[in-house]
């Protein structure tokens, strides 16, 4: 539990912040967005809900509503789920109701006894104050009796802070809250004038709704849930005409990627636009933060050709922005909001370590390993916490040092707690992110992520394009609009020590990527894959050709792009050791320039591992290689001398999509 999410769970994202502030003081009437948090699991969704439920409860009425359980949540009870926790008493304002849509469920709750509709009508105000008395007798109100059957859908989001937890029971508190009498009449009559409904007496009207919950088809059931999505936010618009009652309402709707929740959007959605652009009514005040960790169906083919939104970050997130770039009022798109959240960048890990301090003291030792964690995760904040909770519940070497970096090599092997759950690292971290992947994609998946990219190994691997379209649509590739695919260094980090698990399965694949690369006249990537197979003689030949041929630059170039290798090097000992293990059988006598290239790409290749070489032990080397190379070389030397001073000078990229 945190202390703070604000300080802890939107580090990097104060754009969500800012944007949601932007929504909630609009004037009620104004069109706000429902902004989506997109991105993979362990990306930070369900942390930015708690921070926003700490930074806007206090004065705001808000609901959080978790769709992502094993629970089945029908619309009806996610709406009176939301509805009670918006109805929490805050001191500037007065009480908020939803009378129509209390009575639009009260109705449709019970099947009324009767034996017509005539009947039905004289019946259900004396039924409907029964179902209501019952209720309140047992929950204290009607809207508290749906805890029971649906309460597990507002527990606390991961991560959610203290204050976040206090505000959130506030808002759950029962109380005898009796919806009064006399709102019976006008919410019925409002129900009376719905355009779905064809009966335009106020109470044959909800007789209508009990006939369509109890006795109707499909089309009935989807009626009834457009109705009374559309009764809550006329509840809304007719709270905030009132003087002493909140501008505004904020609804955290978590996982909203399952099938409950991408129902609920949906009627949401066309409530909203039903009202505000077909009837042409005011828009309701209600600035809805939606997270998902899976493309939408509903927005075309997960390439995103017939979708008219383009991601945005969260970083500089806005109202402006959102009204520049949304589609014509003609279609729902345009209520949209998608942002992507980003990765952690390494200022970001290290402010994270830092204030994982103040409740964890014992991680002091480690905060010198912030550049490793976030060479090893790339910045994903779950991926970032795992390794974090490893390192203090582990025997980890707290002094820097070869001891800790061989201790370090295994990382992914390690347990990260003692107790029930016996699972490694990799096993707990992918499990979290291949929820659903049956055991055999996830064997796929492991020989694909020996591409770096995976369109086309999942084509030359036999896994089809279905597999690619799962993994794009989980929002598992590292950047959706890059031109070269690629999975997210975390995840493909993890497969990859998977892979290598198998040694004969490695050598197959790398193999034939080779070959695909070879005829294709695609010699750089082709020993990458050489150098992963660890045919280090083949990669030397290679650069050792090109050296005096191209350029520099071009030269450095393409020796950065083949020693990014992955590598199946063995887990003992750390950096030193593993390059002995990888030094020739007969080293030459003289220094020759393939003997300089040769120990510079095992070097590169060491280091570019962040489990081969935790520490960036290995700068000097090959900055010492690289000044090697400028004697070796004729002319055109500034660049080998650059490259030698950037890594005697090394400074860590703050992004994962930097070297390194």
């Amino acid at each position: 539990m945190a202390e703070s999410g604000m300080s802890v769970g939107l580090r990097g994202r104060s754009g969500i912040i800012s944007l949601v502030g932007e929504c909630l003081r609009l004037e009620p009437t104004d069109e706000r967005p429902v902004i989506m948090l997109l991105g993979p699991r362990g990306s930070g969704a369900s942390d930015a809900h708690g921070a926003l439920m700490e930074k806007f409860g206090p004065e705001t009425p808000f609901a959080y509503v978790n769709v992502g359980g094993e629970q089945a949540l029908l619309p009806r009870y996610a709406l009176a789920l939301l509805a009670r926790q918006l109805e929490r008493k805050l001191p500037r304002y007065r009480r908020s109701h939803f009378p129509r849509l209390t009575l639009g469920l009260l109705a449709s709750d019970h099947q009324l006894r009767m034996t017509s509709l005539a009947e039905g009508r004289r019946n259900i105000r004396r039924e409907l104050d029964a179902f209501q008395e019952q209720a309140e007798a047992r929950y204290g109100d009607y809207l508290a009796a749906f805890f029971e059957v649906a309460g597990g859908a507002v527990g606390a989001p991961d991560g959610a802070s203290t204050a976040a937890l206090a505000l959130l029971r506030d808002a759950l508190r029962r109380g005898r809250r009796r919806l009064p009498g006399r709102k019976f009449t006008s919410s019925a009559a409002w129900y009376g004038g719905h355009p779905l409904l064809q009966s335009r007496d106020p109470w044959e009207a909800l007789v209508e709704l009990n006939l369509w919950r109890h006795d109707g088809d499909e089309d009935d059931q989807e009626r009834l849930d457009r109705v009374l999505f559309s009764a809550l936010l006329e509840d809304m618009r007719s709270n905030v005409r009132h003087s002493f009652m909140p501008r505004s309402y904020l609804l955290l709707l978590d996982n909203s990627h399952t099938e409950y929740g991408r129902r609920f959007l949906d009627l949401l959605i066309r409530a909203r636009h039903d009202d505000a652009v077909v009837a042409g009514a005011d828009c309701d005040p209600l600035t809805v933060v939606a997270s998902s960790n899976r493309w939408l169906p509903r927005w075309g083919p997960a390439t995103g050709d017939q979708w008219p939104w383009r991601l945005r970050g969260p970083d500089r997130a806005s109202l402006a922005d959102w009204s520049e770039h949304r589609p014509g009022r003609d279609s729902d798109d345009t209520w949209w909001y998608p942002l992507r959240l980003r990765d952690l960048n390494l200022d970001e890990v290290r402010i994270r370590i830092e204030l994982e301090l103040r409740h964890h003291p014992d991680l002091a030792p480690f905060t010198r390993l912030a550049p490793f964690v976030h060479r090893l995760t790339a910045g994903l904040p779950r991926a970032v916490s795992l390794v974090l909770e490893l390192l203090r519940h582990s025997s980890v070497p707290v002094e820097d040092g070869a001891e800790q970096d061989r201790w370090l090599r295994t990382l992914p092997d390690r347990t990260p707690r003692e107790g029930e759950d016996t699972r490694t690292l990799a096993e707990a971290a992918l499990d979290h992110l291949l929820r659903d992947f049956d055991p055999a994609r996830r064997v796929a998946l492991e020989e694909c992520a020996a591409a770096r990219d995976l369109s086309i190994a999942t084509r030359l691997l036999g896994s089809g394009d279905s597999l690619f379209g799962e993994v794009r649509g989980r929002w598992l590739l590292h950047s959706p609009g890059a031109v070269t695919p690629a999975l997210h260094p975390w995840l493909r980090r993890l497969l990859l020590w998977r892979l290598a698990g198998r040694p004969d399965d490695w050598d197959a694949v790398q193999e034939l990527l080779a070959e695909h690369f070879r005829s294709e006249g695609r010699p750089v990537q082709e020993m990458y894959h050489r150098l992963a197979a660890e045919r280090i003689d083949e990669v030397t030949g290679y650069l050792v050709e090109r050296f005096p041929a191209v350029p520099a630059a071009q030269w450095i170039s393409e020796f950065n792009t083949i020693t990014a290798a992955p590598n199946r090097l063995g887990q003992a000992g750390g950096p030193l050791e593993l390059l002995a293990d990888l030094a020739p059988d007969e080293p030459p006598e003289a220094v020759t320039t393939a003997s300089v290239i040769r120990e510079l790409i095992t070097v590169r290749w060491v280091w570019s591992d962040p489990l081969a070489d935790p520490g960036m032990r290995l700068n000097d080397m090959i900055a010492d290689g690289f000044n090697q190379l400028s004697r070796l070389r004729r002319n055109d030397i500034v660049a080998l001398f650059n490259e030698a001073e950037r890594y005697r000078h090394w400074r860590h990229p703050l992004t994962s999509m930097s070297e390194g």
